[in-house]
């Protein structure tokens, strides 16, 4: 690595269009399948090569505590440096733009560009095959954020089979100023299952390149979430949807396991008067689109 080098990598977010949680797997985790679509929304990360030993991590949000586990950035280069010996020290900086528990990826996006930064600021020692293994180590949405664009995902996520990106869309995403406890969701989604059983059919597309109005996707979670799930949030996120509908929107959804509700918008000016409709004290909002390619320099 040559004397002060330094990198500044996006991190973008992604939105699950559709997302089907299947049977939990032998190894605890639940098999999903699932259609990504990063966006050209997310953190930003900086990286710089220091005189201290280690890896030193800022963040304009305040850093979780405990395990290096609840910290991706963190998380991701102890691993890197665990499998290559990399040892200059590096000062990594992280804006944070998506908010924390919001179904978009955001721990996840950061981790991924952590591993291509430092696998590029440590002279490409790995190649993307070993990256990819990295990536299903540290999380199961990592793996996507490696390539980014759009994928079906599967498995619990680590296959990723990249999808054609739609064209001539815009989408509004709404974070009701709440974040979403995943490991609660999935129990919720269990114990409701449980009672009632496992009606859902087999999916028979994966085609984001026909108009958002013909989709027939669906988050498993949020027909939970509203029946069974806390009340305020039910609340909110029938409001939400319900605000996004009505202001044109040809799709909408939950993202993950929320909290972040979006509608997908061929009517830029119906996206805009939309955005400024449910914007509010409580409501984070941001109009984006698809991001086809993301940090190429990093990965060449």
């Amino acid at each position: 690595m040559n004397p002060r080098q330094s990198l500044e990598v996006p991190a973008p977010c992604k939105i699950n269009v559709h997302l089907r949680i299947k049977n939990r797997r032998a190894d605890g985790y639940h098999a999903l399948e699932s259609i990504f679509l990063a966006l050209a929304f997310g953190d930003v990360l900086r990286f710089e090569e220091v005189e201290e030993k280690g890896t030193q991590v800022t963040m304009d949000w305040r850093i979780p505590e405990g395990p290096i586990e609840n910290n991706s950035v963190l998380a991701a280069a102890a691993l890197f440096r665990e499998r290559t010996g990399f040892g200059a020290g590096i000062r990594i900086q992280v804006e944070k733009r998506i908010p924390l528990g919001a179904g978009l990826g955001g721990g996840s996006s950061d981790a991924a560009a952590t591993l291509k930064a430092l696998n590029r600021l440590a002279g490409r020692p790995l190649k993307n095959q070993a990256l990819q293994e990295m990536a299903e180590k540290l999380g199961s949405d990592v793996p996507f954020f490696l390539s980014g664009g759009a994928a079906w995902v599967s498995g619990r996520g680590e296959k990723v089979a990249p999808l054609p990106i739609p064209q001539g869309i815009e989408v509004l995403l709404v974070y009701p100023g709440f974040p979403s406890d995943t490991k609660k969701a999935f129990r919720l989604l269990d114990e409701v299952r449980s009672r009632s059983g496992d009606s859902r059919g087999e999916e028979e597309h994966n085609d984001l390149t026909e108009p958002p109005a013909k989709w027939k996707y669906r988050n498993d979670f949020l027909p939970v979430l509203l029946s069974a799930g806390d009340s305020g949030a039910a609340e909110a996120y029938r409001a939400l949807l319900g605000s996004l509908t009505e202001g044109g929107a040809d799709f909408t959804g939950l993202s993950g396991s929320g909290s972040t509700c979006f509608g997908v918008f061929t009517d830029t000016t119906a996206a805009r008067k939309t955005a400024q409709a449910v914007g509010g004290e409580k409501n984070f909002v941001q109009l984006t689109f698809p991001l086809a390619h993301f940090a190429k320099e990093v990965l060449e």
